[in-house]
């Protein structure tokens, strides 16, 4: 994500002191870590400690009062690797935390690292240093929009959308794991996926199975495959998935809770239904390659690349870009589209509406539903239907009302909820007449890019 370009950047700037840690031994890393400080300091000779308590308390010793007015800036980078060969390293830092407290010492320390569920642990309820940090800060990846200026593919919505539905808005994959290897046009984009991610001499490769790898409370990988596995094959409910990878709901619980903690997974609560949920893997590459990849992953290393991707277009389509489109609906409502909402209260998500009459349920990709004023019920502010391959009909619409009918005899407030229908594939003439005449809101690949804006319409 550029977090050791934005924390080298910052050293820099303020002539901190830079460690990058890497997997070793406790002994090499406290040599590299004595060569780095020594060198930091002009110090001849690296420094030499026996112990990181050693390391350490040489390290806040630079920072006391008196020595130079400016504040100590102490990066220490991939920290997981140390704290795995040191776990005492943390209660090292809050002993020393505690003893030169920030308002009387100069040091200003960062700790940065890839496993997320490591970073995140350092801070909970038993860690040393709960209540020692003043910011926790998670590099995030592009959004959408962001990834399609970065890649240079403004003007092709069609592309951008296809491009951020493999790769995502990690920068590193374009510059320094595909050297600026960019598809030319929606037309090169089969030749790309089968030059890039496809191919086994791309760092993209293997790249998905290496974010799994670096979380150290991973332990299994091959379970781990399996629940991203049926998540990115539509089980999307823990049944679902309990169901799919052959086991029982309560033994997958561990796996879905590392998976959140590593923030590959996460937990989207339905709008309309209490208690119920739907998980969705985070990182657009790690869905790609469950999907596409790795059930062709022989055929793929021994070269097959072009004759996996022509079977695998449609399985592309279902899995990886519709999923993919729904969730970039509702970033372009929690964000550029929020105009076209009624409140600015209002949560967006998905959810499941049960036609009890028609024996059906009716899935919505795109809701907004907010608290009602004073206590009273809630309100449903946008109903939206989100296609990725399929023209919306006059028929969808008929579904997104026959939802709003429902949830207007549950209690909820719909006085003022609109109806839209988000597609990458455009739009029936009969649907578009009925967006002329305000039933409806169509938004395409050209709105949720910023090249067009959608007609807010009044219910």
């Amino acid at each position: 994500m550029g977090k050791t370009y934005l924390l080298r950047a910052l050293v820099e700037q303020y002539d901190g002191f830079y460690f990058g840690a890497t997997a070793g031994t406790e002994a090499e890393s406290l040599r590299q870590f004595g060569a780095a400080l020594a060198r930091h300091v002009g110090f001849g000779a690296p420094f030499s400690f026996a112990t990181w308590d050693e390391a350490v308390s040489c390290l806040f010793d630079l920072a006391v009062p008196g020595r130079r007015g400016t504040p100590f800036l102490v990066v220490i980078d991939e920290f997981p690797y140390l704290t795995k060969a040191s776990p005492e390293l943390s209660s090292l830092i809050q002993r020393e935390t505690d003893r030169y407290q920030v308002e009387e010492s100069r040091m200003r320390m960062l700790l940065c690292g890839s496993a997320m569920s490591v970073m995140g642990g350092l801070l909970s309820s038993t860690a040393p240093l709960r209540g020692r940090a003043q910011l926790e800060l998670v590099v995030r990846p592009f959004g959408y929009r962001s990834a399609a200026d970065f890649w240079g593919v403004t003007g092709s919505p069609v592309l951008a959308a296809k491009l951020h539905a493999v790769v995502g808005g990690t920068p590193a994959y374009r510059r320094q794991f595909l050297g600026d290897d960019v598809p030319a046009s929606p037309g090169d984009f089969d030749d790309w996926v089968c030059r890039t991610v496809l191919s086994p001499l791309s760092p993209l490769f293997r790249e998905a199975r290496y974010l799994l790898a670096e979380e150290t409370d991973i332990r299994d990988p091959a379970l781990y495959h399996s629940v991203l596995a049926a998540v990115a094959q539509g089980n999307r409910t823990r049944g679902g998935i309990a169901g799919y990878i052959g086991r029982k709901s309560v033994d997958i619980s561990h796996p879905l809770h590392v998976l959140e903690d590593s923030h590959l997974l996460v937990r989207e609560a339905d709008v309309f239904r209490s208690g119920k949920s739907q998980y969705r893997i985070t990182e657009p590459l790690i869905t790609f390659y469950e999907a596409v990849m790795r059930p062709a992953w022989a055929q793929l290393e021994s070269g097959q690349a072009a004759e996996v991707w022509a079977q695998a277009c449609e399985r592309f389509a279902a899995q990886v870009a519709g999923p993919h489109f729904e969730a970039m609906c509702r970033e372009y409502v929690l964000g550029p589209g929020r105009a076209l909402l009624s409140s600015s209260f209002a949560q967006i998500g998905g959810g499941v509406v049960t036609d009890a009459s028609a024996r059906r349920q009716i899935e919505i990709d795109v809701a907004a539903v907010g608290p009602g004023p004073g206590g009273a019920r809630p309100s449903v502010s946008l109903l939206g239907e989100a296609k990725w391959g399929t023209v919306l009909g006059v028929s969808h619409l008929e579904r997104l009302s026959r939802a709003r009918e429902i949830l207007a005899d549950r209690g909820f407030d719909t006085s003022r909820c609109a109806l839209a229908c988000f597609s990458a594939a455009g739009f029936s003439e009969a649907l578009r007449a009925e967006a002329e005449r305000g039933g409806v809101l169509l938004v395409g690949l050209r709105d949720l890019y910023g090249h067009t804006k959608p007609r807010v319409v009044a219910p």
